[in-house]
Order: structure tokens, then C-alpha cells, then sequence
């Protein structure tokens, strides 16, 4: 096995050297008198709107976003997650859960207001058909083929009989043809 030389190698060992490693000023912050924050804060926005915050942190980032404050089903798995410390996986599970809650809520709103959902346009159809079409193919073919599958099982007649009716629908036509 043959040995690599480092030293022919750009860029290894580039932070060897303390003097020329510009983070290093920050590994050793318990000597500093600002400990690296040199500069005022600036002041927290203030909102109209619910603004969820971590359990991790004591205090929310100067700025926040606004544009879609939690609300219905959605915003109460919210709070719920947000009650939840971030190490904890199910914290991360009801924010995914209450994402795919939130596009439905979307979807029965639009249905509400009487707008009919451009949902392939929604989902990204046309950049997967252009960045992506064997994927594209085969999402497409699956999901045609769970729906003939479900048309199908559907579709099919029900062959339990009921066997009172079966016993009285085969003695009527012989009761009515008896004359007396």
C-alpha cells in the first residue's frame, strides 16, 4: 500500500496554523469580555399573530415569520408539538403531521370558496415531467394501478346471499302458480 503525501495534497492541513484560521478567536470565548457579541440586538418584532416558540429557547428571534400563523386542526398539532422538546422525534412527526393537515385544510378551503384546486400544478407535476421523468413514470404508473385496483374491488358485485330472502324468493313463484 502505497503512503499519500500529504503535503501535495491543496488545502490539507489548512487550519493547522492558529494565525491563519479565522474561527479560531471563537473556540476560546471564556476569555473574552463579550464573548464574541459585540453588537446590540436588535429589538423582537411584534406580531398580530400566535408566533410558536421551542421549550429550548428563553426568548424568540428578532424576527419571526408571520404569513401563516398556526390555525384549525393543523395549528392545534402545532402547539401540541411545540410543547415538545426538539430531541424528541414525535416533536418532528406532528410538525410533518400537521403540514400534510395544513394542505388539507387548503384544499377543503378552496373547496369552500368555490375554487377548484390545480393540485398536479400544486405537487410539482410539470418540474418532475422536466427534471425528473423516470420518477414521474413510475409514480404515475403506481398510482394508476392502486386506482384501476381500487375500481375494481369496488366495482365488484356482492356475492353473499342472505339466506332467508334466498328461501322466501324461491318459494313465492311456486305459493303463487297453486290454484285452489
Amino acid at each position: 500500500m502505497s503512503r499519500i503525501d500529504t503535503a501535495t495534497i491543496p488545502g490539507w492541513g489548512v487550519d493547522a496554523d492558529p494565525e491563519n484560521d479565522p474561527a479560531y478567536p471563537m473556540r476560546h470565548t471564556e476569555e473574552m469580555e463579550t464573548r464574541g457579541l459585540d453588537w446590540q440586538r436588535p429589538a423582537i418584532q411584534h406580531s398580530g399573530v400566535e408566533v410558536l416558540q421551542s421549550i429550548e429557547h428563553n426568548r424568540r428571534p428578532s424576527v419571526t415569520g408571520t404569513s401563516a400563523p398556526p390555525q384549525g386542526l393543523s395549528g392545534m398539532v402545532r402547539r401540541a408539538a411545540f410543547k415538545r422538546s426538539e430531541s424528541d422525534w414525535f416533536h418532528w412527526l406532528m410538525l410533518m403531521s400537521a403540514d400534510r393537515l395544513s394542505v388539507a385544510e387548503g384544499i377543503i378551503d378552496d373547496a369552500r370558496r368555490g375554487r377548484v384546486p390545480n393540485i398536479p400544478a400544486e405537487m410539482g407535476v410539470r418540474a418532475e415531467w422536466r427534471h425528473n421523468k423516470k420518477g414521474f413514470a413510475i409514480k404515475t404508473i403506481a398510482i394508476l394501478g392502486l386506482s384501476a385496483t381500487l375500481v375494481t374491488a369496488l366495482r365488484r358485485p356482492n356475492k353473499a346471499v342472505n339466506r332467508d330472502t334466498a328461501t322466501a324468493d324461491a318459494i313465492a313463484p311456486v305459493a303463487s302458480t297453486h290454484v285452489s
